[in-house]
């Protein structure tokens, strides 16, 4: 999640408050949209996790699903 916050600083010029901020909307948003089990990745993979890809393709072929897309 560090990583996104910071690109929001540089990219953005959002100041670190702000970044947090925008982050934890955003991130609390997807959670409440996702079904539980993909919430979890989620979060494990924004929190720089050991299962990182693993769980970003599961997530990413999930939404994929969700949106008609497979």
């Amino acid at each position: 999640m560090n990583e996104l916050i910071q690109r929001l600083i540089d990219k953005v010029g959002l100041s670190e408050q702000q970044a947090n901020t925008a982050m934890q909307t955003v991130v609390g948003f997807v959670k409440e949209k996702v079904p539980a089990p993909i919430a979890a990745q989620v979060e494990t993979v924004l929190a720089g996790g050991s299962e990182g890809g693993g769980a970003l393709g599961s997530i990413s072929g999930a939404l994929g699903g969700m949106f008609g897309k497979n």
